[in-house]
């Protein structure tokens, strides 16, 4: 009878659940004596119970976050001051929060515009989103500079020259870094700390806050928000969101 009981328990639905107020003290002690019981002897109802719980919360998560996405699209994909690349006409955009001093965004970097690249019909929006200290920040506030004084092109040298980097980084290795990918350092420099730039930044906070991003790299591909590189990578994931798998 206990372990009918406990059985009965477990399958109960919202609708349908035991109302515990209604029985007496010993009832409740017989009761809770029997779920133990059972689930001492069927410890695997335990795990696929948490395995569908699990499985909700995840798709919940998912649920949210396409609602976030659905109600911040302008933010998202047209902020009007994210470098654009990739195929500005294609049928589905990516956009990737980056902080230059993330390891997986630094070891991802190459997939990232690869995956682009090979697709062919994806537009990439790279969003600076420094979190990681004083060096990111820098490296960030340079990166704006450059797009804002040189444009498109320059950016995307100082992108690349950036996850590359190797050392701590400084004004000085900033200086450097300008000379060697054939922009003028002292220009670039004097706009890093200017509201133009911190303007950018604040706006990209202000965005992942919204959207309750908190690491990096964090990507939107279409409707879809992925905290974290995805398993599948990102060709292959890029090629299954655009089927809608």
């Amino acid at each position: 009878m206990k372990r009918l009981i406990a059985a009965l328990l477990l399958a109960a639905t919202p609708a349908s659940a035991l109302d515990l107020s209604a029985m007496t003290e010993t009832e409740r002690e017989a009761f809770g004596a029997a779920v133990r019981e059972y689930l001492m002897e069927n410890p695997q109802v335990l795990v696929e119970a948490i395995n569908v719980l699990e499985a909700r919360q995840a798709e919940m998560g998912v649920q949210n976050d396409r609602a976030l996405v659905a109600a911040n699209r302008a933010a998202i994909f047209e902020d009007g001051h994210s470098w654009v690349g990739g195929n500005p006409e294609g049928d589905l955009t990516v956009v990737e929060f980056i902080d230059y001093r993330c390891g997986v965004c630094r070891q991802a970097a190459a997939d990232v515009m690869a995956a682009v690249e090979q697709d062919g019909n994806t537009r990439l929006i790279l969003k600076e989103f420094p979190i990681l200290g004083q060096e990111s920040e820098l490296a960030s506030r340079f990166a704006i500079s450059v797009h804002q004084i040189v444009g498109d092109d320059a950016y995307l040298a100082a992108h690349d020259a950036l996850m590359e980097m190797r050392g701590s980084i400084t004004l000085d290795s900033l200086a450097a870094l300008a000379g060697r990918i054939g922009v003028e350092a002292e220009p670039v420099l004097n706009r890093m700390n200017t509201d133009p730039v911190t303007d950018v930044l604040r706006a990209n906070r202000q965005l992942a806050e919204i959207m309750a991003i908190q690491g990096t790299p964090t990507f939107i591909i279409g409707d879809e928000m992925l905290r974290g590189m995805p398993r599948a990578g990102l060709a292959a994931t890029i090629e299954a969101i655009r089927d809608g798998a």
